[in-house]
């Protein structure tokens, strides 16, 4: 893969997304990144945003309760439910908007998130799948603007990584 490509597939009739993109990090640097909450709030939310973590608790059974932060203070709250973790290898989570306190919206949908790391010549690629229960949800979280930030957030993590080998 192309250093800084990422491959965004949308295949809608799987209920499915595909998210690829590789970094010049070792696998152990990208696990701590997308594992801890003091990391996560350096990259995850797209500029202007920040993240605020809540409550985070990284094991089967756990969960990251946080909130995006707009340039306004405006907040939108997410819960990531750990369901499976194969340590520096791969987690899985339940992904769900939410209240401040983790009560989930049940309009907007839910998601799984199967992520996962993989050591390469040049550091990690990380594969995200995620699976939704619907099409509409899918097509929800796709009209949000997922795309173009999830797109911006990885690129936040590749500053994060470019600056820390400084």
């Amino acid at each position: 893969m192309e250093k800084n490509k990422i491959v965004f597939v949308k295949d809608l009739p799987n209920k499915k997304i595909t998210v690829e993109r590789e970094f010049n990090a070792p696998p152990a640097d990208v696990w701590r990144a997308w594992t801890e909450s003091e990391l996560l709030e350096q990259w995850w939310a797209p500029h202007p945003y920040r993240v605020e973590t809540k409550t985070m608790d990284f094991r089967e059974g756990g969960h990251w309760l946080y909130s995006m932060v707009g340039p306004n203070n405006e907040r939108h709250w997410s819960k990531a439910e750990f369901v499976k973790i194969n340590n520096l290898k791969s987690f899985e989570t339940h992904n769900f908007f939410c209240d401040e306190n983790g009560v989930k919206n049940p309009a907007v949908g839910a998601g799984t998130w199967k992520n996962n790391f993989i050591a390469t010549a040049n550091g990690t690629k990380v594969i995200v799948e995620i699976l939704f229960s619907s099409e509409k949800h899918m097509e929800t979280l796709v009209e949000m603007g997922f795309e173009t930030g999830f797109t911006a957030a990885l690129g936040n993590l590749e500053q994060y990584f470019e600056a820390k080998s400084r």
